[in-house]
């Protein structure tokens, strides 16, 4: 049995109407427990954590910060920032446990860096709904990756079927040890970027064969070189042309980078299997070596590749890289802010509606 101690008059913040700020003023009773004395303080339902503010308050501050740094909305609302952030990551929280945790069907798994130095941890999402699910882990090595399966639980990962990651050997050897059926897609962003390295080598190697006039067609003209052209302004359309016809061997490096994104329009392995070898055929007599090493690693992770020929593996590679881009705009937002927990917060709420 418990007795009214006292009662005391709280001032608490709304929301605003228009830039009128609002305040409530209600009174909080304090209890005392006639069993052992204790005195507790009524809890009242509709307050945020931070007993100053109203839960929607909390929710229009979270709403606010989605598209505005945390400096910013604490600079309209005249708060303090570690008020902002402190109500943001209530509301995120609240996100987390409304949508609660999906069985995945489709994963997608990649690794971020965070920090100074070579700091990772391992972000993991859920293709087919579209959003982040896990972001955790030390490093990115096997252990932190046993973490993920092990949050997720037995009976949800035998729903998983397809795992598209990078071609990092520690994804692959647990998804094989903790999803056996599931098979296995390598990201064709990661792919992509490999072979945009390649083309990058033989640049630099042309820069450094070349003396003299030659070079000035090359010379700052690295991103002209790797951007896809549709991309590309009027101004750097007429760089790549001059360029490559300036230059050969950097002209069929070029064509060959543009025409091997075909291969993930086909829908069997076996005219994508033709398709990789006339490409392949191709680099004899060019002495292209970073694309014959291309060629040599896409041969070893094969079955990871081919893997998109089937109608069933056909998801949205895109996510992935999407998501990473979206996770550089909140760390360059949160500069200054050494909070893991706000950033793992920010990924896994960044594609959930708002509540």
């Amino acid at each position: 049995m418990c007795s009214i101690h006292d009662r005391r008059l709280r001032r608490v913040r709304d929301l605003p109407n228009g830039d009128v700020r609002i305040y409530l003023e209600l009174e909080a009773r304090r209890v005392r427990c006639r069993c052992d004395g204790s005195v507790k303080g009524e809890r009242l339902s509709f307050l945020a954590n931070n007993p100053h503010y109203t839960k929607r308050f909390a929710w229009y501050v979270g709403r606010r910060c989605r598209e505005s740094t945390v400096k910013d909305v604490a600079d309209e609302l005249q708060l303090h920032w570690h008020t902002v952030k402190e109500l943001e990551m209530q509301y995120m929280r609240a996100q987390l446990e409304r949508f609660g945790t999906p069985g995945p069907k489709v994963i997608g798994i990649d690794e971020i860096s965070i920090g100074k130095g070579q700091t990772y941890r391992i972000v993991v999402s859920d293709l087919i709904r579209g959003r982040a699910i896990w972001f955790g882990g030390d490093d990115r090595k096997e252990a932190s990756m046993h973490q993920f399966y092990d949050w997720l639980g037995e009976k949800k990962a035998r729903g998983i079927r397809l795992v598209v990651m990078d071609m990092w050997r520690p994804f692959y050897n647990v998804a094989q040890e903790r999803v056996p059926h599931a098979a296995i897609l390598y990201d064709k962003f990661h792919v992509i970027k490999q072979l945009n390295e390649a083309l990058d080598e033989v640049r630099k190697s042309e820069y450094a064969r070349l003396q003299g006039e030659q070079r000035r067609y090359i010379k700052g003209q690295k991103y002209v070189l790797l951007s896809h052209r549709e991309n590309l302004s009027m101004e750097g359309r007429n760089a790549l042309k001059t360029l490559l016809a300036a230059n050969r061997r950097l002209n069929i490096a070029y064509l060959l980078k543009e025409s091997f994104g075909q291969l993930w329009d086909y829908e069997r392995e076996g005219w994508a299997r033709r398709f990789f070898e006339n490409w392949k055929a191709s680099l004899k007599w060019q002495r292209l070596k970073p694309y014959e090493k291309f060629a040599e690693m896409v041969e070893r992770h094969w079955d990871g590749i081919a893997s998109y020929c089937k109608p069933e593996n056909k998801v949205p590679l895109g996510f992935v890289e999407g998501l990473n881009n979206k996770i550089r705009v909140f760390q360059r937002r949160a500069y200054g802010l050494r909070d893991e927990e706000y950033l793992r917060l920010k990924i896994l709420t960044c594609m959930l509606p708002r509540i």
